[in-house]
């Protein structure tokens, strides 16, 4: 319900921050199944970070996002091929360089003001897509 009640107030900016919260645990929790050699458990993680990668490259909006979303777009296409390699070839230095990668990318969307006004629909598209990733992971 916690979850519920952070989705239902939350502007799409922070929704957006809360997905990328979600995607650095998946990978520091990853890590740790992979240093204890559980590879059911790393390959939940991982396939749940992928979810979250390719949802959040699912909801760029290239008509208006620009050079901006296509960069994004390109970024998210070499994490899900990296979460690959990682799921397949347990490589704890790929996953490390991954999560340095969404940390700085997390931490850059911090920096983004709260979106006022936003076009109609971006904010139930917002809470769609986190529901949708973030809740996957509570089942």
């Amino acid at each position: 319900l916690m979850v519920e009640s952070g989705v239902t107030d939350a502007d799409p900016v922070h929704l957006i921050q809360m997905l990328y919260n979600g995607l650095l645990d998946a990978l520091s929790v990853a890590e740790g199944h992979i240093a204890r050699q559980a590879i059911a458990e790393k390959s939940q993680c991982l396939t749940r970070a992928g979810r979250i990668v390719l949802g959040l490259q699912g909801a760029l909006d290239f008509e208006n996002g620009g050079e901006i979303a296509r960069n994004l777009s390109e970024l998210y296409g070499y994490l899900t091929r990296r979460l690959l390699h990682i799921n397949l070839n347990n490589d704890l230095e790929a996953l490390r360089e991954i999560r340095c990668l969404v940390q700085q990318i997390r931490d850059a969307w911090q920096l983004v003001p709260t979106v006022a006004g936003a076009r109609p629909g971006t904010q139930s598209v917002a809470k769609n897509l986190y529901r949708e990733v973030a809740l996957e992971g509570t089942s």
